[in-house]
């Protein structure tokens, strides 16, 4: 039930975020989210998109490094302690957390969406799922 995530290598100047997005844009692929990291020299742009592979094949053709990495997303409610409540579950579970960021966008439920890289995420699933989260497949990702 994982999510597929995109992630882009790109230098870090002036314009090159720009430059992959144009890519992206041209081929009328939609980011639902984007996470931005720089060190050494580089970026890593990380993305949820609508087609997550037309998206890889334009951006290798496009002369970008990526990567497809799978990622849980999950729902909570958007009120306070929401990302508490799943940070909870997931302590719970033993599960470790390479990284968060959130999905933002229209507002179209009363749902607020995080995603996250951790170092298992078809037992950080199992656990949200047994917590009565939502956890979000790659369609749904689509429907937000």
């Amino acid at each position: 039930m994982s999510v597929k995530q995109v992630s882009v290598f790109v230098e870090d100047k002036p314009g090159k975020l720009n430059e992959m997005t144009q890519v992206l844009a041209e081929n009328k692929i939609n980011m639902r989210a984007v996470s931005v990291a720089i060190a050494d020299g580089f970026g890593i742009i990380r993305l949820l998109v609508d087609d997550v592979y037309e998206a890889s094949t334009v951006l290798k053709d496009a002369g970008y490094v990526n990567k497809l990495t799978p990622v849980v997303v999950a729902a909570t409610s958007d009120a306070p302690g929401g990302l508490n409540q799943i940070l909870n579950v997931l302590t719970e579970a033993k599960i470790n957390i390479e990284y968060m960021y959130a999905i933002s966008g229209e507002r179209k439920t009363d749902k607020a969406y995080m995603v996250f890289r951790v170092n298992d995420h078809k037992a950080a699933e199992a656990a949200l799922t047994k917590a009565g989260l939502t956890v979000l497949s790659g369609e749904e990702m689509s429907e937000i």
